[in-house]
């Protein structure tokens, strides 16, 4: 996991935006003209010295048909409330852009792996209160589980999983995930059946990572504790999901959801902190005003 001062150093590294060769990563270029694009405009052109072979910088959107800003404004916005349909009517109305949706939903998913990547490399500072829950999401008329876990103080997502059933062994594939970032006092769970058996196997018989988390239980009846804080969470992601009018796909399900998670954690300012959850977990990269953007910049560099 990347410290604090390498995000430092990450974020001033998309400041100077160094162009390296794409073939032997040497510094020692001189420019070359233009390469003349429909979609893209003039691409800068630069020649290596040491490899005697042309390039284009990569920015994350080598040999892309279309500009960045279409790309990530297209991601954004189906991320946040659109359907990959109506996005692409979006695009052909205000910006004369014909694209299809299936190109939308693979950009979508072809970013968000890059960005997945390099996100979970990074340091987070984050308090010792985590909110887990689980939820149903549909998908080809089958029952699926998202997990979800949320540290309070900063109100980022700390953990996810996606799992097609809810049992012992999901649990603790979820908690493992969800402790990964930071290490809480106690983790508060829904009065689900197998959450005590997982915390029992991971903390209190194998004392997992020398660590040992309490597991307080939501169950109002008899806690008077509500576990409303990750619910909050839970009903815009809920949302989003019956929008998308159930998931088509085995394979693509997850990797929607991690999408959800990266505008959750890095695109979205939080109504209740008027911040974004990276910034308050102590996170220094500059993504400036198109996060997708500069998310996508500091992947292809420093993945």
């Amino acid at each position: 996991m990347i410290n604090a001062e390498q995000n430092k150093n990450i974020s001033q590294q998309r400041k100077t935006n160094e162009i390296k060769c794409l073939f032997c990563k040497s510094s020692n270029y001189i420019k070359k003209g233009y390469r003349q694009t429909e979609q893209r405009g003039k691409i800068p052109r630069y020649y290596c010295k040491e490899c005697d072979k042309n390039f284009t910088n990569d920015e994350g959107f080598y040999r892309m048909r279309y500009s960045a800003k279409t790309i990530t404004l297209s991601i954004d916005i189906f991320v946040s409330n659109l359907s990959s349909r109506k996005m692409r009517n979006q695009l052909l109305r205000h910006f004369d852009t014909k694209v299809s949706h299936i190109t939308i939903l693979d950009w979508v998913r072809k970013y968000t792996l890059k960005v997945k990547k390099f996100v979970d490399k990074l340091g987070y500072n984050l308090g010792d209160s985590f909110y887990a829950d689980e939820t149903e999401v549909q998908r080809e008329g089958k029952r699926d589980r998202f997990w979800c876990c949320l540290d309070w103080d900063t109100r980022l997502i700390t953990g996810y999983h996606y799992s097609l059933n809810g049992n012992i062994t999901q649990a603790q594939e979820f908690i493992k995930k969800s402790i990964a970032k930071g290490k809480p006092k106690f983790i508060q769970t829904d009065a689900a059946q197998f959450y005590p058996k997982a915390f029992q196997k991971l903390f209190y018989s194998n004392k997992f990572g020398g660590l040992t988390v309490e597991h307080k239980i939501q169950n109002y009846q008899k806690t008077r504790i509500h576990n409303y804080k990750i619910e909050t969470v839970f009903m815009k992601i809920k949302d989003r999901v019956i929008d998308f009018r159930g998931f088509k796909a085995l394979w693509s399900a997850p990797i929607l959801m991690t999408a959800l998670v990266i505008q959750h954690n890095f695109i979205e300012i939080h109504s209740g902190t008027s911040e974004i959850p990276f910034e308050r977990a102590g996170v220094e990269v500059d993504l400036e005003e198109n996060r997708w953007l500069g998310l996508i910049k500091l992947a292809t560099q420093n993945n």
